[in-house]
């Protein structure tokens, strides 16, 4: 029996709703998970996509990076959180050096595809065409991740916004074409200017998802613990405490959906420009 009783006469979020919801303008709202409690939650409150991120490296393991989280640990969390949604499309990360090469990637998302992930998601450009293409071919939904790609920070010297020449933007406007046409069904924008989440989104036909990415891409996803003011430190320029001005989680949770909704968030403080 699943952890929560299935949501009478609500149709469960699908890759053709998300489409849907890109040719209406309706924006997709999404939330990290990595239990059964939170996903619960965000499931009864209409969060579109859950993505059990490797950010639980971050907020959960308590890494600096997501480098060193597992297959292993991403199965586990994506196992909890399947359990307890009826609604909400779930999107697992492939984590650091999990999809190498094309054998690898399918073996790996097919753990967490039978874990119960409704799509895996991988971060990188056009070196990643052959294997988006051979495990969409296996039957294997699959989220890019363009921009600040955190399992790349040695690479990027550090957590920086991404895309701010024009000939970084271009190349990215680049990879971004050749990711959907690979067969990418879904694209995160992570950390770049608003003018380019904007004219990638304008580009595609797939949703594209975006985390300081400005706020006309097709939709908005934070990870739960910035969303909640839980996670200490200093937080990103992108990230808004819901919880500090509602009191409650789930009165954050249901503002959250209502600013992402109706463009309210973000808002010019929490995106980059040029």
């Amino acid at each position: 029996m699943s952890y929560i009783d299935p949501q009478k006469n609500i149709l469960p979020v699908s890759v053709t709703t998300l489409f849907k919801m890109k040719e209406n303008g309706n924006k997709i709202t999404s939330l990290t998970a990595y239990d059964a409690s939170f996903a619960a939650l965000f499931d009864q409150h209409g969060i579109d996509v859950i993505l059990i991120g490797d950010s639980l490296g971050n907020v959960i393991q308590g890494h600096s990076t997501t480098i060193p989280v597992q297959v292993a640990d991403i199965v586990y969390h994506t196992a909890c959180v399947a359990r307890a949604s009826s609604r909400s499309f779930l999107v697992a990360d492939l984590p650091f050096a999990s999809y190498g090469n094309a054998e690898m990637a399918l073996k790996n998302a097919t753990l967490l595809m039978q874990a119960g992930a409704q799509m895996v998601k991988l971060e990188g450009g056009k070196w990643l065409v052959e294997i988006i293409q051979h495990l969409v071919k296996q039957g294997i939904p699959v989220c890019a991740h363009l921009g600040l790609t955190p399992q790349s920070v040695n690479t990027l010297g550090g957590f920086k916004v991404q895309g701010k020449t024009n000939t970084a933007a271009q190349i990215m406007r680049e990879d971004a074409l050749a990711l959907e046409a690979a067969g990418a069904q879904l694209l995160v924008l992570e950390a770049i200017p608003s003018s380019l989440g904007k004219s990638i989104t304008e580009s595609l036909t797939i949703p594209t998802v975006g985390i300081g990415a400005g706020p006309d891409c097709s939709g908005q996803v934070l990870v739960m613990h910035d969303a909640i003011g839980a996670f200490p430190g200093r937080q990103p320029k992108f990230v808004k405490n819901f919880l500090e001005c509602t009191g409650t989680i789930e009165k954050a949770i249901k503002l959250y959906i209502e600013e992402v909704k109706s463009g309210v968030f973000p808002a010019p403080e929490h995106c980059f420009s040029d």
